[in-house]
Formats: C-alpha cells, structure tokens, sequence
C-alpha cells in the first residue's frame, strides 16, 4: 500500500528582528510534529543559526538550496539569500525588511511552480519591508496581487470557535466610511459564505453582519450607512441564498457573546473585527487569507519587537496557523472531489440546499428579535 504523501509547508521567516525565528524553532523543536507534515522554511541558515544560539534552542535544521530537495522527517531550510545580515533584536530595519521580503518573493515564485501545497508567513514589519517591488499595506494584498489569478482576497481570522472577516482591511479610519458600499459587502460575504463552506466544511453559514456606526446608526441619528447600505446589502444577499443577519452594533455583539450563535462574523473595519477577536481568542488566533487558489495563514500577532529575543514568545498562535492551513488543504479536496462528477455533484448541492433551507427557517425565528435590537439601544 501507498504511503500517503506528507503535506508540504512553506514558511516565511518574516522581519528577522522580530519573533519569526523565535515561534518558528520552537515549534520544530519537538521533532514529532514531522510525522504530520514536512515543513520549507524560507531564509537564512545564518540569521536562524544566531537566532538558534542566542535563544539557546535545540532546533535542528536541514539546509537545502531549492524546495525539490526537502525531504519528509526534516525541518528545511531553504537558503533565500547568502548575504550577511546585521541581527538587532527587536528593532526595524531595512536590511531585516529586505530579508523578510527575498524569502516572501521566492516562496511566490515556488508556489507558481507547484513545489509547496501551503503557505504560512511569520510576521513582517509593515514599514520596513516597503520597497519597488513591494508596496502593499500588508501580506494579504501582497499575495493577492502575486498569485490570486485575478480573484479578490478576504482576511479571516478564526479559532475554533470564532471566525471574523473583514469588509476593508487596511485602511485608515478616515477611509473607512467611503469604503462602505453594499457592492463591497456582498462581494466580501459571497467570499466568505464559500470559504466557511468550501475551507472550513460548514454547509449551510449563518453570516452576522456588524454595523459601521455606533448602536447600528440610531435609527439615523449617528449615521444613515446601516440603512441605506448595509441592510440592502443583507437583503440582496439572502435572494442569493445567503444567510446573513444584523446590522449589529459590534459593542453589544461581543458583549453579549451572540457571535457563538453565528458560524462567521463579517466586520466593516480593521479593528472592530480584530480587537475583539484577539482578545478572546488570546494565544491561539489565526490569520487567513481566504478567495485565494494559495492556501496562506498566519499567527494573528506581529513583530513583536517588545519581547524579541528574550526567549518569552509564545509559539501557539504559529503552531495553530500551520495546522489550520493543513486542514484547509484537506478540505478543499474532500469539499472539490465529489464536484468533479455530476451525479454526485448533483447529491452533493440537493442535500446542502436542503440544510440552508432547514437551517434558514431555524434561524430567521431565532434572530428576529436580535435584528430588532441595535435601533432599541440607547
């Protein structure tokens, strides 16, 4: 019998002043992690050997020049530049913004390739990594551009119990509003509806949408988008057989946990989603990019330039990412395989037609007085 074949992961060393190496070695350095997958660390054998010793971490590594030649049972590490450069702990710099970005190009060019199945990034410093060829506000438009094929990128950030999108990601407040169309947030929920299908396996999504303004504008006193834009929007997407609920003012959302009783959670802006979502999710968050063909993820945390270098970073987060990935890798097959064939594809969308039709009549009754609420609070 055929040994299954092991999942190949690449990994970005990210800013090489910050915690990348940190959460990277300390996840390798249970050996037993690679009997569940192989990982291609994207680098540099010398900047990881310094980080290695200075953290005093027993992570051994396998240094290979191009990802044809990593092997299963190994952590590689695939060798991206051969230039020295300056390690300072905890601090910006262009060199270190340079090197998260020549391991970030030969990933791309690797995944064009078919070398690796999925990508996972340690964090990059958003200024630092600016440059002619790169500039993008972050990762998710970065790899959008690089190898989306056209298709549009959403940020997801998920554990196993919370999953938060976002309508605009990286955009300054003053932005924000303008940003805010319904053609916006039905192209961003239609995404979203497929990847909690398609990538996470859950047939038949109930979408809570959040509010722009706050208590969901106040019937118009502090602000009209929910009325004219937003709830639209909701409305548009439920002929389309999607099942999206609110506007909810985000404050009374969260506080009152009613995101449990929802499978994803579509936010308008950057930090109404990820402040809420990080705190509850703690040290086991999740970043990905969803609509893409690449299968990326990362930790939901950044540099951390504060605590680089003194040993303390916790690897859960990076852990959680490259697992996460596999199981999104996974999921895709098993949700395309009985697609490839009409009869069974025919089995397949009666009977998820049949869930959402189930599932929408349950929820309709149960969040009725939930809509109701955001124009009620004071």
């Amino acid at each position: 019998m055929e040994q299954e074949k092991l999942i190949r992961v690449a990994i970005t060393h990210g800013d090489t002043n910050g915690i990348g190496y940190e959460v990277i070695l300390k996840t390798f350095a249970d050996p037993t992690i690679l009997e569940l997958f192989t990982p291609i660390i994207y680098g540099s054998p010398k900047v990881a050997a310094y980080h290695r010793k200075a953290l005093d971490l027993p992570t051994n590594f396998s240094i290979i020049d191009s990802a044809e030649e990593a092997k299963d049972g190994r952590v590689n590490l695939l060798t991206t530049f051969e230039d020295e450069v300056k390690v300072d702990m905890g601090h910006p710099s262009p060199e270190a913004g340079e090197a998260a970005l020549k391991a970030l190009e030969r990933a791309m060019e690797d995944y064009k390739k078919g070398l690796f199945d999925v990508l996972v990034t340690a964090p990059i410093d958003k200024h630092s990594i600016q440059s002619d060829t790169f500039r993008f506000p972050g990762h998710t438009e970065y790899i959008e551009e690089r190898v989306g094929d056209g298709q549009k990128a959403l940020m997801v950030l998920m554990n196993d119990t919370l999953r938060v999108a976002l309508v605009t990601t990286h955009l300054p407040i003053k932005d924000v509003a303008q940003a805010i169309t319904k053609e916006a947030i039905m192209e961003k929920a239609t995404i979203f509806h497929q990847t909690l299908r398609r990538d996470l396996r859950i047939s038949s999504p109930r979408i809570a949408v959040l509010s722009l303004n706050p208590h969901a504008g106040d019937g118009g006193v502090l602000g009209h988008e929910e009325a004219e834009i937003i709830r639209p929007a909701i409305i548009e997407l439920e002929k389309h057989g999607i099942q999206a609920f609110g506007p909810y003012a985000a404050d009374g959302f969260f506080g009152s946990a009613a995101y449990s009783r929802f499978d994803g959670v579509l936010a308008m802006y950057h930090d109404q989603g990820l402040a809420p979502f990080k705190t509850l999710a703690q040290e086991c968050g999740v970043n990905f990019t969803a609509g893409l063909p690449i299968v990326r993820t990362s930790p939901d945390h950044g540099t951390a330039y504060d605590i680089a270098g003194k040993g303390i970073a916790d690897e859960l987060s990076f852990r959680q990412a490259i697992y996460a990935a596999i199981d999104i890798f996974r999921n895709r097959l098993d949700y395309d395989e009985p697609l490839a064939n009409p009869l069974p594809k025919l089995y397949h969308e009666k009977r998820e037609d049949g869930d959402k039709q189930r599932f929408t009549v349950r929820a309709k009754d149960q969040f009725k007085r939930e809509e109701k609420k955001p124009a009620e609070e004071a």
